[in-house]
C-alpha cells in the first residue's frame, strides 16, 4: 500500500526535474509552469532557489549576481524569505518594488518618461472636454485633472531626484504613484539599453510567482527583455490562468509561448478533498478543460450550495444559520464556531458590517485617497487610535506596562518637557491625571467615540495628535486654509498640496468616521491583520482553510467587475464579466481543505439551482434553496 501511495504523489516530480535543467548558467532556458490550485506551486518555487543555491550559489556570489524573485503579495514575500532562510542571493520583491529597484536613480529618463506621459494625458483630457458636455460633473473632473496634470508638468525640471514607497501612499512634488511606476519600468526595460544591461547583469535568474496576475506592462517587458538576452537570462514563471482575478495581467499568458520554452504542468491537488477537486474541474471545465487528481490520502469532502432570495433580512443571522447546517452535513461541530470558519465576501464593505465596523469603514473608504491605506492599515488617522489609544487601554489594568506606554509615546514625558518644569513632581501629577481622564471615558466598559477621545487628548495634551485630524477639533479656532501642506505620523505622508475641494471632502470622511465607537477600530484591526472570520474573495489566493463559506451577493457587495448572478444564469453570453466571475469563483472554492459551503443570494434561486445543477457542478441534494 506503501509504494502505490508513493508512486501516486509522486506524479509530479518529474515537474522539479523539468525546472532544475532550465536552471543553467551556461544554458539558462526560460518556462512557465502550469500549476493549478493546492498543487504545491510555492514549494516548486522554493525547490527551485534551493538548487540555484546549491549548484551555483558560490559563482553568483562570486561575480556579485543575485535571484530575482518577483512574488504578487508582501505576505507571499516573506513566506519565500523565510523559507530561503533569508539567503541574501535571492532578492523577494513584490511587483512595485522590483520595478522601483531598476528604476531608482535613472532620474533623467524617469523625468522624460513623465514629461511625454504628462503631455499626452493631458492632450487626451483636452480633447475629451472640447468634445464633452460643460458644467457636468465629468466637465469639473476632467478640468480638475487637467489643471493637476499642468501643474506636475510644470514642476518637473525643479525636481532633483523622484522618490517612490512601494507599501504606502506617495504624494509629493517628487513622488511617484503606484501606476506610473510600472509603466515606467516596463517602457524604460524595453527601450533604455543601460537599464537592460544592469538587468542582465544583475540576474541571470528572474522567477515570477503567481505571473497570471502580475502587472502587463511588466510581463511584457519581461519577455521582449528575455527575448534579446538568449544565453544569459532565463525567465520563470509559475501561475494558472484560471487563478487570474485581477484586471492588470495579461489575458493570453502561456498561449503562444516560445518554442524554446519548457513548459511542465503539475496535476495533483494536494489541498482539497475529492469532492472538492471535482467540483473545480467542472468549473474550469468551459475555459481549459484541465483537470486535478487528488492526493492518495484524499478526504472525500463536503459541498453544499445554499441559494436565498435578494432582499433576504438579516442576512448574518442566515449565514449563522446555515453554519449550524453544515456543522451536522459534515459532522463538524466546529461549523458552529465562527472563528473556525473562512467566510469569504466579495468587498470589504460586506466584512466591515458583518464583523461591527461599518461605521468606521465606510466614511473614511468614500474618500478615494484613503483607500489604500484603509485596506492595509497604514491610514494615518486611525494609526494614532492603534498605536496611541489602543495600547494605553490594554494595559489600563498593569501599571507597569501603563508607564511604559506613556513614557514612549506622551508629548508630556518627552525628556525637554520634563526637563523643563519647574516642580517636577507637580508635573508628573498632571500626566497621572491626564491618564486617568482619558481611561474614565472607558469606565463600566464603556466604548467612547473617537472625537471624545480626541477631545480629551487634546484638553490634556497627552499625545500629540496629526494635523489630519486637527481641522476636526479646531472649528473656528483653526483655518483649514491654513494647514501646512505635509503632515505626518511617525514618518507617514498624510496629504500634500491637495486643492479645497479635495481637503473638504477629506474633513467631511474624517470627521463622520469620528463619530463611531472605538471599539470598532479592535475588530476593524483583526480584519485587516487576516485574524477574523471575514475575508475578500480575492484577499485569499494562496491561502487555504479547513472550512471556507463563499458569500455571493452581488446587489450587496454593488461593485461591476464580478457578477455571480450572471455566472448562475443559463441565458448569460460569454464575455469579460462572466470569465472574470468564474475564475473568481475557482479560486474560492478551492481554498477549502475539508468542507465548503457555498451561499448565493439571487433575484430568482430556483433558476440558479436548475442552472448550476444541470452543469454537472452539483447534485440536485447539493443544492438547498431557502426562503
Amino acid at each position: 500500500m506503501t509504494d502505490v501511495a508513493t508512486k501516486h504523489d509522486d506524479i509530479d516530480e518529474h515537474v522539479e526535474d523539468e525546472i532544475k535543467a532550465c536552471l543553467s548558467l551556461t544554458e539558462p532556458r526560460s518556462f512557465f509552469l502550469f500549476a493549478g490550485a493546492g498543487s504545491g506551486k510555492t514549494r516548486s518555487l522554493v525547490n527551485a532557489l534551493k538548487h540555484i543555491r546549491l549548484r551555483h550559489g558560490k559563482e553568483l556570489t562570486l561575480r556579485n549576481k543575485r535571484v530575482a524573485i518577483i512574488t504578487y503579495t508582501k505576505k507571499a514575500r516573506d513566506e519565500i524569505i523565510g523559507r530561503t532562510e533569508y539567503d541574501p542571493l535571492f532578492e523577494v520583491s513584490t511587483i512595485h518594488a522590483f520595478a522601483w529597484s531598476i528604476l531608482k536613480g535613472f532620474n533623467h529618463d524617469i523625468r522624460e518618461w513623465l514629461r511625454i506621459a504628462l503631455s499626452d494625458d493631458i492632450e487626451e483630457l483636452r480633447e475629451k472636454e472640447a468634445k464633452g458636455r460643460k458644467g457636468t460633473k465629468a466637465s469639473a473632473e476632467r478640468l480638475a485633472d487637467i489643471a493637476s496634470k499642468s501643474k506636475r508638468l510644470e514642476t518637473l525640471d525643479s525636481v532633483s531626484s523622484f522618490v517612490y514607497n512601494p507599501d504606502g501612499e506617495n504624494r509629493g512634488k517628487g513622488s511617484l504613484n503606484h501606476s506610473d511606476v510600472l509603466k515606467m519600468a516596463g517602457a524604460l526595460l524595453r527601450g533604455k539599453k543601460t537599464l537592460q544591461r544592469v538587468v542582465r547583469d544583475g540576474f541571470p535568474f528572474i522567477l515570477i510567482d503567481e505571473s497570471q496576475d502580475t502587472n502587463r506592462h511588466i510581463i511584457g517587458a519581461l519577455f521582449a527583455f528575455q527575448a534579446e538576452n538568449k544565453g544569459a537570462v532565463a525567465l520563470g514563471l509559475f501561475g494558472d490562468m484560471m487563478q487570474r482575478i485581477y484586471a492588470d495581467g495579461v489575458d493570453d499568458l502561456g498561449e503562444n509561448l516560445p518554442a524554446d520554452w519548457a513548459t511542465p504542468v503539475k496535476v495533483l491537488n494536494f489541498r482539497c478533498p475529492k469532492r472538492i477537486i471535482g467540483l473545480l474541474s467542472k468549473i474550469r471545465e468551459a475555459t481549459d478543460g484541465q483537470s486535478q487528481k487528488p492526493a492518495e490520502n484524499a478526504l472525500d469532502g463536503v459541498v453544499r450550495m445554499y441559494v436565498l432570495p435578494t432582499n433576504t433580512e438579516d442576512k448574518a443571522a442566515r449565514e449563522k444559520e446555515i453554519a449550524a447546517k453544515m456543522a451536522n452535513i459534515a459532522a463538524d461541530e466546529a461549523w458552529t464556531e465562527p472563528e473556525a470558519i473562512k467566510s469569504l465576501i466579495l468587498e470589504h464593505k460586506m466584512a466591515a458590517r458583518r464583523l461591527g465596523f461599518i461605521e468606521l469603514y465606510e466614511p473614511l473608504y468614500g474618500f478615494e485617497p484613503f483607500r489604500t491605506g484603509l485596506r492595509d492599515g497604514t491610514l494615518p488617522c486611525l494609526t494614532f487610535f492603534a498605536t496611541r489609544i489602543a495600547p494605553l487601554i490594554e494595559a489600563q489594568h498593569d501599571k507597569f506596562a501603563l508607564m511604559r506606554v506613556i513614557t514612549k509615546h506622551s508629548l508630556l514625558m518627552l525628556p525637554e518637557r520634563l526637563k523643563a518644569a519647574e516642580n517636577q513632581k507637580a508635573h508628573l501629577k498632571k500626566v497621572d491625571e491626564a491618564v486617568k481622564s482619558l481611561l474614565a471615558l472607558f469606565s463600566e466598559n464603556a466604548s467612547p467615540t473617537f472625537f471624545a477621545i480626541l477631545q480629551n487628548v487634546k484638553n490634556s495634551g497627552l499625545f500629540a495628535i496629526p494635523d489630519v485630524l486637527r481641522p476636526a477639533l479646531a472649528g473656528a479656532e483653526f483655518d483649514i486654509s491654513n494647514e501646512t501642506a505635509e503632515v505626518t505620523l511617525d514618518g507617514q505622508q498624510v496629504f500634500d498640496e491637495e486643492t479645497d475641494d479635495q481637503r473638504a471632502e477629506r474633513d467631511i470622511a474624517i470627521g463622520n468616521f469620528l463619530n463611531a465607537p472605538f471599539h470598532q477600530i479592535q475588530l476593524y484591526q483583526k480584519y485587516v491583520a487576516g485574524l477574523a472570520q471575514f475575508d475578500t474573495h480575492q484577499g485569499v489566493k494562496g491561502l487555504e482553510f479547513p472550512r471556507v463559506m463563499v458569500i455571493m451577493d452581488d446587489a450587496e457587495a454593488g461593485g461591476f467587475a464580478f457578477k455571480y448572478e450572471k455566472l448562475f444564469s443559463a441565458a448569460s453570453a460569454e464575455d469579460k464579466i462572466l470569465a472574470a466571475t468564474r475564475r473568481l469563483f475557482y479560486v474560492t472554492c478551492s481554498r477549502a481543505e475539508r468542507a465548503l459551503c457555498l451561499i448565493a443570494y439571487s433575484s430568482n434561486p430556483s433558476a440558479v439551482k436548475t442552472h448550476v445543477v444541470d452543469r454537472g457542478w452539483f447534485t440536485d441534494d447539493e443544492v438547498i434553496l431557502l426562503e
